[in-house]
């Protein structure tokens, strides 16, 4: 339940910023978690973390979708580039509990309007645009935020402890 609980909210917000539709959204996170479940036996930490294991799931299954929709051959070379999309080599998107660590700790040292747009940004998948109007702000503030914050968490990521 806690995966469930901390992952449909996210694959929800990933699938529908794919899809276009929330009702497609709901379905395959759902139909993604269930898989997750079902072969949770097939799951290898040392080849991925479990998020990255999820999205590339729920990826599939939005491709898979698509193609079984009659209209889906126009969009056949966005699919093939979509799939082409990997995560890097490096393993740079995978964190190790120390490197969280880090991250939650320069989260926290951030000034508390450069974390609301952090958090509204990246972990409530929010534009821009939506950010500004919410908090009534200019757009230019809003990224000039977003800037600084990114500049302070790299900092606070990537120094020694």
């Amino acid at each position: 339940m806690r995966i469930y609980d901390h992952f449909a909210p996210r694959l929800q917000r990933y699938l529908a910023g794919l899809s276009g539709c929330e009702g497609r959204a709901e379905e395959l996170t759902q139909e993604a978690l269930l898989k997750l479940w079902h072969k949770a036996e097939q799951f290898d930490p040392a080849k991925a973390s479990l998020a990255t294991w999820l999205y590339r799931i729920a990826r599939n299954l939005y491709i898979d979708h698509v193609r079984q929709d009659r209209g889906w051959l126009p969009a056949q070379g966005s699919l093939a580039a979509l799939e082409r999309l990997e995560a890097p080599a490096d393993g740079s998107l995978d964190f190790s509990p120390r490197q969280e660590q880090k991250l939650a700790a320069a989260l926290q040292a951030l000034p508390p309007d450069q974390a609301r747009v952090i958090r509204m940004a990246y972990f409530e998948a929010m534009s821009h645009r939506q950010i500004a109007d919410q908090l009534h702000l200019p757009l230019g503030t809003v990224k000039s935020s977003l800037r600084l914050a990114f500049r302070k968490l790299r900092a606070g990521v990537e120094a020694p402890q």
